[in-house]
């Protein structure tokens, strides 16, 4: 009797010291929180790695792996829907974005990292509408203010994101409307009043949404609908060469959309990670501009305000244009101590990186002093032309930025592959449309050589009288070609 009185007793006291339902509960947590931990801290080590073109590629699967830790823990513990359903999205979104990145050329990679931010505004946008149904539809639950007044950043920020995003692709994409390109700056009457006049709206109909969610749906709806049109207005008037701030920028609002909606889901890996994208893009918006020598409200509120030439449109009346063949420029080439080799969209549109990083390699193996130089802005979005001579596996040591054209007067060759407004001299003209933007100086180098396959203007739709100065000489043609050509004619010398 004794023995089992104290039987129970002590079962009694075992028990008292298992985990009850709430401490599972609170295990869970700590250890959902402790994962969010740990892709936090991978998504802060990854983003510092890109800040090097070495460490790039390891700072990209560190992200790449914390995001994963935070969607399967997310999906695995709020058990949102089913695991054969979470098991399909995974294989139908793996299966998307294999073909993207085998399919998509890196001439259009520019338009999909546009599309990118765009998905990723619309997803969040999509889950703060989720949200507000739910909210909606249960008349139980008195939502706090902070998630009505999140779900209403998130709609906002997340609709322009996306609309804004699908135009920059129509413009990077080469789009017309009604004959006229999209990539010119596109304006109303009114344009930009009209554009502040829906933002105010857009407030208004949030206010509404927070005073009184109850009957807000038809506010919601119309928050949607008027967001969208505001990322499309905001983004129209915006010519074609400020593409890659536009692409950083609206990589900035998706970061802030999903942080917005990680504070409606009070999610906090959600808005760490929102808040992380949201810096960093606002962050390389404002170093672009700084390369450009030109504020983000200058860029957002106009564009270059110049339209496209049309092909073949640039006149040479008067003017001399000088031209070799890859056999001159191998002599010229060859003979030169130091060769600064400039790259643009050219360079991806021929898919020239890897011919032009073997021309570089032949430079230097005869001894000659080779470097890259690499402007904030050269391309279609941000680090464009070091995604492509890191592709060639081009030394890291031997890529410069504008600190290049202090040794300019010094160099013997300045070799342009594909480049335009990122060296035209026009930029230092006062009145000029692109004047005050910082270029590579390649007019003051001995020889200037000009691969490209016509005179037609870049993409900001300037003539470049650098084609016509003395010292310049043109090599008119496809630029893997023409470089091919020339390492051909080096290698026979």
């Amino acid at each position: 009797m004794l023995h089992g009185h104290l039987g129970l007793g002590l079962l009694a006291n075992v028990t008292s010291t298992l985990p009850t339902p709430d401490t599972h509960a609170s295990l869970l947590n700590l250890g959902i929180n402790l994962a969010y931990l740990v892709s936090a801290a991978l998504f802060i080590f990854g983003l510092k790695m890109l800040s090097h073109p070495r460490t790039a590629r390891t700072g990209n699967l560190l992200s790449a792996v914390g995001m994963l830790i935070a969607i399967v823990v997310t999906l695995g513990s709020r058990e949102i829907v089913s695991y054969w359903t979470i098991l399909a999205g995974l294989i139908v979104g793996s299966i998307i974005g294999a073909f993207l990145a085998i399919r998509v050329q890196m001439t259009a990679m520019p338009q999909m990292v546009g599309m990118l931010n765009g998905f990723g505004g619309l997803a969040s946008a999509t889950v703060a509408l989720a949200e507000f149904i739910r909210v909606y539809l249960d008349p139980h639950r008195d939502p706090r203010l902070d998630t009505l007044i999140s779900i209403g950043l998130s709609a906002l920020i997340g609709m322009v994101t996306f609309t804004g995003s699908v135009t920059a692709f129509g413009k990077l994409q080469g789009w017309k409307f009604k004959g006229t390109p999209l990539s010119n700056p596109l304006l109303l009457p009114k344009h930009h009043a009209l554009s502040v006049l829906l933002l105010l709206v857009c407030v208004a109909l949030g206010a509404l949404i927070t005073w009184n969610y109850q009957q807000g749906l038809w506010a919601m709806v119309l928050l949607y609908v008027i967001a969208a049109v505001l990322g499309v207005m905001a983004v129209i008037p915006i010519g074609g060469a400020d593409m890659p701030v536009v692409i950083s920028l609206l990589n900035s609002y998706s970061g802030l959309a999903a942080m917005t909606t990680g504070f409606a889901l009070d999610n906090y890996c959600l808005i760490i990670s929102g808040s992380l994208v949201g810096a960093s893009g606002i962050i390389l918006t404002k170093i672009m501009c700084d390369a450009m020598n030109r504020s983000l409200l200058n860029v957002v509120a106009g564009g270059f305000g110049q339209e496209i030439t049309a092909a073949g449109a640039t006149s040479t009346a008067g003017k001399t244009v000088r031209q070799m063949d890859a056999e001159e420029a191998a002599m010229v080439l060859e003979s030169a101590q130091k060769v600064f080799i400039i790259p643009g969209y050219g360079m991806a549109v021929a898919q020239a990186q890897h011919a032009v990083a073997e021309l570089g390699n032949l430079l230097v193996q005869k001894g000659i002093d080779v470097r890259y130089g690499v402007h904030p802005v050269a391309g279609r979005m941000p680090g464009h032309m070091n995604v492509l001579l890191a592709e060639a596996n081009v030394p890291y040591e031997l890529l410069s930025d504008l600190e290049l054209n202090s040794e300019m007067e010094q160099c013997d060759v300045a070799l342009i592959i594909g480049a335009n407004d990122v060296v035209n001299p026009d930029a230092r003209r006062p009145g000029s449309s692109i004047a005050g933007m910082p270029i590579f100086d390649v007019d003051k180098a001995r020889t200037v050589m000009v691969c490209k396959r016509s005179l037609n203007p870049g993409f900001a739709g300037i003539e470049n009288e650098l084609f016509f100065l003395p010292n310049t000489v043109m090599l008119f043609g496809d630029a893997k070609k023409m470089v091919s050509a020339i390492v051909a004619e080096l290698k026979g010398h």
